[in-house]
Formats: C-alpha cells, structure tokens, sequence
C-alpha cells in the first residue's frame, strides 16, 4: 500500500487506471455518438453541438491531407479562444499530424522561433489587426507552406455577424494574403472524410507546447495519446461534486450537464486538458472567453458569463479566483451554480479562497503539475472534509511522486523531508522535442521506471498530502538558511490590502543574499512599505523577513497568472550593475 493510501483517499477513486491507450481524437467521436445533439461550445450565444465540431474536424484532416501534410507534421495554432479552436485542434490530430499551439500574445520573433523550431508545415491565425500580421512577419525562414484565417463572424449569431460587418466592429485584418485560406471556405469545400492511418497511443505525438520560456530558451515538450488520454482519465476519476450540500459526491454527469468555464488559454497546457479536453470527454457546455480582462472594470464580462450560463465549473489560476472575489461589482453577479473549482500553476492564498467559497458555496480544490504532465500530477480531495488547504493534494490515479535529495537526485528522501519531486506515470512526457541535452537532464531510471525531475521542492506530510515548499530555483540563502519565497509570500498575501507579491533573493554582502518583496494592491487600497514590514515583523523568523519592499501598480504574471520572479530578479540586477554602490 502506498503512502497516500489512507483514509483521506476519496470513495470511489481507482489506484490506478486504464482505458487510455487510444487516439486522443476518440474522445470527440465517442462523445459525438452518444450525445450528437448536446451543445459542446459556446461563443457570443452562439451553441455548436458534438455533431457539428465533429463534422467540422473531418472537413478540416480532409483539407490538411489534401495540403500534404502527413503523419507526424506539425501544424501550428495561433487563436485565442474560440469557437473554431476544438475544430481546428482534432482536425489537425484527425489528419495524422501534430498540434503545436502558440500564444496570440507571442511577438514576431518569439512565434517565428516556434514555427522554425517546430518544423510546422502549416498554421491556423485568427482574423485580426495584430495577429494575422505577426503571422505574417514571422514566416521567414520557416517551412509553413499553409496559413488558414479564422474570422469570429464564423460563428456569430447571423444578426450579430450582420451588424458586426455594418458597424466594422468584428476584427479584420487590414489585408489578406492572396495564397492563404479563409476557414469558411476550407470548411464548405472539404469533405468530411479524415485520412486512415494507424496510431500508436504511447509514442506517437499529439501534441508539443513549449515551455520553460520564463527561465530560458523555450523547450517543446511532446506529449503523446497517450499521456493527455491518462491524465483526462485520472481527472474524470477524481473529481467528484455535488450539485446540493450534503448529497453523495458523484463523478461529473454528461450530456450537458455541466458548464465548464472557459477561461484559461488553450494554447497552454492547464487550459486545453482541464477545460477543453475534459468538458469533451464528458459531454459538457464550455464558454469560450477569449479575453478574461473584457469589461469595464476587466473581468466583468467573466462574471456576467458565470451569471448567464448557470457555469457549474471552474478551473482557474490564483489570479483569476482573486480578480473575481476583489471585483468592485461581485456581489451585483449570481455565482451560486458553481459546484467545482480546481486551482493551479501557483499557490492559491488562504484569504482568496475563504472568500470565494464563502461567495459562491463551490469547494476549491488545488493541484499540481506541470506542462510535462499534461498537466495534472496531484489534487485534492474536491470535498471540504477530505482536502487539506495548504497542500495540492494526492498523486492521482496511475502516478507515482517521489521525492528526492536534492543533490543527488537518486536517493529517495523520507516521509516530511523537503526534496525534489520526481514524476513517474503514463501522462509524463516522451521528452522535448529535439533537445537530447535537456532530456538527459530531466529524466531518471529509479526502479526500471522513467521518472520527471520537476525542479520543484516538496514533501509528503504525515497523511501523504504533498507539500510544494518552492522552485529549486528560487529558494533563497540568507546566511545559510533556505528562505522560500512561497512562505514569505504567504504571509504577505495575509495583508488585507495586499492583491499580489512575490518574493526574491538579492546580493548581500554579509548575508550572501536578504528578501526583497513585491506587492502588489487591491483596488482603492493604499498602504507604504514601513505599513507592511510591520505587519511581516512577527509572522516570521528574521532571516525570512523581506529586507525592503517595493509597491507597484501591476507585477508582471505568465499566461496562466504565475507572478514572475524572474523578471524582477533580472530587474533588479540591472538596477545593481548599473548602480555599483547598491552591491
């Protein structure tokens, strides 16, 4: 029996888990067949049923086939998310070839190095002033032979699309390249008939997404059929809710029982399994929001959207749950059809989370993983009695954590040690796409099995809930003691003004290094730095103690709300260098 196997194991839930060894297209056509008429996406009231994104996605592997793309191409995706995004991405697996999504916010350059380094042979861009022309610019010198436009009016409401034209307010392109494609007419002119080929679910790619852009040159990690089939399953067997408190917790229904908020990107990782691929999988609405800032404050749109379409499910990042409980209209928007919450890519405060629950009567349940997991590695329980707030819960189903010396990276360290945690499992990665170097350095053989060094630092408490203590990048060493800038950020989250913070090491030279923090305030708050070093004074020993901190109106955050140490780390050793005195 494994450690987590104990009495906070939630009821029902396999050990392990099987079934996922098949296309991750199937998911589409399974679900097509059973509930053919039930509505999958959701844009400006505008509903698309199983059947019709079913249809769409043969037209579209038809269409590739016939561009010559074969098995094992890549083709790239440059959307944000909407409607045309579940078509285009089973089309492009449909069609024998591998999806590689991009960030619309990607600059000409940035986007140009994936589609070099990716080999794409061919791109989805929606219709729009700025993105289709960093399309554009960042052709050169790659192998994309085809550029498909994707317009919103596609799948506006008829009225909405009309009014949209008359008025000029639907996005366009200033102009269009005579030789690409329009996405209405590749659909109309192509047959609904996806190419025969053989796929085999554990080693063939469906999927590279780019990571490790915030600490270095981006990396593509290639994930099979396979591994998001494992983790869609894992997830689907853990999550349990209840519609009414004190009913027995039951798996998610299908057939359109659940809504599901589109709120995440889908071009990463937590957004594509955990909303996309899941709602899918189990028959589910999803609200395609391809701006969470949209409305006047940002993030009313958001609210209105939970409010309009009954959402029963949402899976967000820490500084989406924050933006909607410190929301100036909250109160104004009915949020009590949400049941589930999942929680991730960052630790989640303990304020934010007494509020929203208190807000919407939903169970917020955090977890962990990573871009080479597919994502999901651990969760919580997602019942109030079972979870323990602080942790990110259990390994799920079929994966297997352990935890590491940190310097070693072999020896397995002991129950409530803080080590490195390695991943094994069937949703952990092939490895990166073309990059030797770095899989030689990622992964371990312990016991004849492949595992994930994940460069983070946790441990297994006394109930085997696992503990992130930080990034093994991050930790700072003040005078020989390990700082972790997640504690210290807890702490300063605990400041009822505080909407932000982030903490880093900065050179010392007594300490070696000392804390300097950022903040980061709510709305209409106003506080000075002596105010909030008063209010750290006795929350934690001396060493952790920020030394100063700077109060800023925004901090810079990654695509799915992780606050970016390293761009104020890089921040303030250019301060220093350019300031030799400050060393």
């Amino acid at each position: 029996m494994k450690l987590w196997h104990g009495a906070k194991w939630p009821k029902g839930v396999p050990y392990e888990i099987g079934g996922y060894e098949k296309p991750l297209f199937s998911i589409l056509d399974s679900t097509a067949e059973k509930y053919p008429d039930a509505t999958y996406t959701i844009f400006a009231d505008r509903c698309r049923s199983f059947r019709q994104v079913k249809n769409t996605s043969d037209r579209l592997a038809w269409f590739l086939a016939s561009r010559g793309i074969q098995k094992g191409d890549r083709t790239a995706i440059f959307l944000p998310n909407l409607p045309h995004y579940p078509e285009i991405f089973f089309g492009i697996l449909k069609s024998g070839a591998v999806a590689v999504t991009c960030n619309p916010l990607y600059k000409p350059s940035e986007l140009n190095f994936q589609l070099k380094d990716s080999g794409a042979k061919a791109v989805f861009v929606m219709d729009h002033p700025l993105f289709y022309p960093t399309v554009l610019e960042s052709l050169r010198e790659t192998a994309v032979e085809t550029v498909v436009i994707c317009n919103v009016k596609s799948y506006l409401p008829r009225i909405k699309g009309m009014l949209g034209s008359i008025l000029g307010k639907i996005p366009r392109a200033d102009h269009h390249e005579a030789d690409h494609f329009h996405f209405d007419e590749v659909v109309r002119s192509s047959r609904p008939e996806p190419p025969q080929f053989e796929v085999n679910p554990t080693e063939d790619v469906a999927f590279i997404l780019y990571t490790g852009g915030t600490t270095g040159t981006p990396k593509g990690a290639c994930l099979s059929h396979g591994n998001l089939m494992s983790n869609l399953l894992m997830v689907q067997n853990w999550v349990r809710v209840s519609s009414n408190p004190g009913e027995e917790m039951e798996n998610l229904e299908g057939g359109g029982a659940h809504t599901y908020l589109g709120v995440l990107p889908w071009y990463h990782s937590f957004g594509l399994t955990l909303v996309m691929l899941w709602s899918c999988l189990n028959g589910s609405r999803v609200v395609c929001i391809p701006d969470p800032r949209a409305g006047k404050p940002p993030f009313t749109e958001v609210l209105k959207t939970i409010e309009k379409y009954h959402t029963s499910i949402v899976v967000g990042v820490p500084t989406i749950y924050a933006a909607l409980v410190n929301h100036p209209l909250t109160e104004k928007f009915n949020l009590k059809s949400i049941v589930g919450c999942g929680s991730g890519a960052a630790p989640l405060p303990l304020e934010v989370i007494r509020r929203f629950e208190e807000r919407t009567g939903a169970v917020i349940f955090e977890g962990y993983g990573m871009t080479e997991t597919s994502p999901i590695v651990t969760m919580n329980p997602t019942n109030v009695e079972q979870r323990k707030i602080g942790s990110v819960g259990m390994p799920v189903p079929g994966a297997d954590v352990r935890i590491l010396d940190l310097d070693s990276a072999s020896l397995e360290l002991a129950q409530g040690e803080d080590g490195e945690i390695a991943v094994s499992g069937p949703m952990v990665m092939l490895g990166y796409w073309n990059k030797p170097e770095a899989n030689e350095a990622v992964f371990r053989t312990i016991d004849g099995k492949k595992f994930l060094l994940t460069g983070d630092i946790g441990h297994f408490d006394a109930e085997g809930f696992l503990v992130i203590t930080d990034r093994k990048k991050d930790m700072i060493i003040v005078g020989g003691f390990n700082a972790y800038p997640k504690e210290i950020e807890e702490v300063l989250y605990a400041h009822p003004k505080v909407a932000l913070a982030a903490a880093i090491g900065i050179p010392d030279p007594y300490a070696g290094e000392v804390v300097k923090a950022f903040v980061q305030l709510k709305p209409g708050q106003v506080a000075n730095e002596k105010e909030i070093l008063e209010f750290c004074k006795d929350k934690m020993a001396g060493y952790k103690r920020p030394r100063s901190i700077e109060i800023r109106e925004s901090l810079p955050v990654s695509v799915v709300g992780k606050v970016l140490r390293r761009v104020l780390k890089e921040e303030e050793m250019k301060k220093m260098i350019n300031d030799p005195e400050r060393l």
